[in-house]
């Protein structure tokens, strides 16, 4: 038996081909799918069957793209409108090679949300593996805020009882092989393992022990952010998405045309690290280093152009490759010759004041103290955040710069001082000066053994 899992990086998406006999089936596909098909080529199988887990929110699925290549059928949960694609009934089973697959619908992080059960009728009657999607993760749960704070209860008691009543009863040796793994958005503390078993789940996934009322008074409290471009995946994984036929190609723009580009409003994405970005950046640009490429949906509309700010030919196929997966078709263009083509031609930089923690205790403690905006999720600020400090979650940044005071110097802050980058850029745009990055943030602060508070 075939088994490979595929990773895409900035949403933490993770993939599956399975084959066996010359058959194969993909679980979840990303939008750039020649993966999969040079995976098949390269072992000899045909690709038979693509199964969605469910309709995903934070990034483009590829079934389509793949369905064309290999002709391949695309199935998915009932509930929703679906516009292609055949709808799956809970129970319902496939055969591939000598493997069988079962859909267990599994609704409440979303109404179409369904596994699928492995069997391996060569080595017995026992189920294999599990395909979760967004149901169930290694140490966490999926989200149940999608369709609105009026049902996120409902849907939290539909997500319990598909746990309990479903997969947890598959047996505890049964692998677990989620959608995302350790940082995606799609659950709040989901562990860096990326495989378990659903009895490792059982004794270790604190969500599993709670009661039904405990589970959905848990998931009614969590806080959660939704980026606006999520509703965009929402209309393209329910209606097909755009099929470009290859990866987007960025032309190469010169500094002049680069800056005529920019200078019709079109949004500057700069790749590069927080400290290049603080130290040197064309005005206008948004910091958002390869690891936080997904955070472009806060500021830069998918469905609109953008231009990019890379260190070399690797960091721009990286940036390009994630994007596409997230949405963006539309790229004008990449600054040929980087930041230094940039200011040899003459054209003006901006920067971001950068700070270390030694050197903020020393601003704290000065006449002139300055704000202290922290922009982490609101499960990282409650376990401890700067005293005196703000709590301004990263995306909703845009919409609430005019609660931080003007007139003083502003700090942001995150984890490691990559977030904070974003965020400084995000106060530069809307005009104030006076910006500063915590360059190690909140993981430097604490090994300093600078104290934290919690409220």
């Amino acid at each position: 038996m075939l088994f490979l899992t595929v990773r895409s990086e900035i949403v933490s998406h993770l993939s599956y081909i399975i084959g066996s006999k010359g058959e194969a089936f993909v679980v979840d596909p990303r939008r750039d799918c020649d993966v999969y098909s040079g995976i098949a080529q390269d072992h000899g199988i045909r690709i038979r069957e693509i199964f969605e887990t469910h309709r995903n929110e934070d990034y483009v699925v590829g079934s389509c793209e793949l369905s064309r290549i290999t002709g391949a059928r695309i199935h998915h949960g009932p509930n929703l409108p679906w516009t292609y694609g055949e709808t799956l009934r809970d129970g319902e089973e496939f055969s591939i090679g000598a493997l069988k697959l079962v859909a267990l619908h599994t609704p409440g992080h979303s109404p179409d949300s369904t596994c699928y059960v492995l069997y391996d009728r060569e080595s017995g009657d026992d189920p294999v593996m599990v395909f979760t999607g967004d149901t169930l993760f290694v140490g966490d749960v999926g989200r149940t805020d999608f369709l609105g704070p009026d049902k996120t209860a409902m849907m939290a008691g539909k997500l319990y009882d598909s746990l309990h009543g479903k997969l947890l009863t598959l047996g505890d040796g049964v692998v677990v092989l989620p959608a995302h793994g350790y940082g995606s958005v799609c659950g709040g503390t989901i562990a860096e393992r990326e495989i378990s078993t659903i009895g490792a789940e059982r004794a270790m996934n604190p969500l599993l022990k709670l009661t039904r009322d405990e589970f959905v008074t848990r998931k009614v409290g969590e806080k959660h952010e939704t980026p606006p471009y999520f509703s965009v995946m929402e209309r393209y994984n329910l209606e097909g998405p755009p099929i470009p036929s290859h990866l987007p190609a960025p032309p190469a723009l010169k500094p002049d045309a680069f800056r005529a580009a920019a200078a019709g409003g079109i949004p500057i994405i700069d790749t590069r690290a927080p400290p290049a970005f603080g130290g040197a950046h064309i005005e206008g640009s948004f910091s958002l280093p390869p690891s936080r490429l997904s955070n472009a949906g806060w500021v830069a509309p998918v469905e609109k152009e953008v231009l990019l700010v890379v260190d070399d030919p690797r960091a721009l196929d990286f940036a390009v490759r994630n994007l596409y997966r997230m949405g963006y078709t539309s790229f004008s263009g990449y600054l040929e010759g980087g930041i230094e083509a940039w200011y040899k031609g003459g054209n003006p930089l901006s920067r971001v004041h950068l700070l270390t923690c030694q050197q903020l205790t020393t601003l704290i403690s000065s006449e002139e103290p300055p704000v202290i905006v922290d922009v982490r999720r609101y499960s990282e600020w409650d376990e401890g955040h700067i005293e005196g400090a703000t709590h301004i979650y990263l995306g909703r940044l845009p919409e609430r710069v005019g609660e931080i005071p003007g007139g003083k110097p502003v700090v942001l802050q995150c984890k490691t001082g990559t977030r904070s980058s974003f965020a400084a850029s995000i106060l530069l745009n809307a005009g104030r000066t006076r910006v500063y990055n915590l360059l190690g943030g909140i993981d430097s602060w604490k090994k300093l053994g600078y104290p934290l508070v919690k409220d």
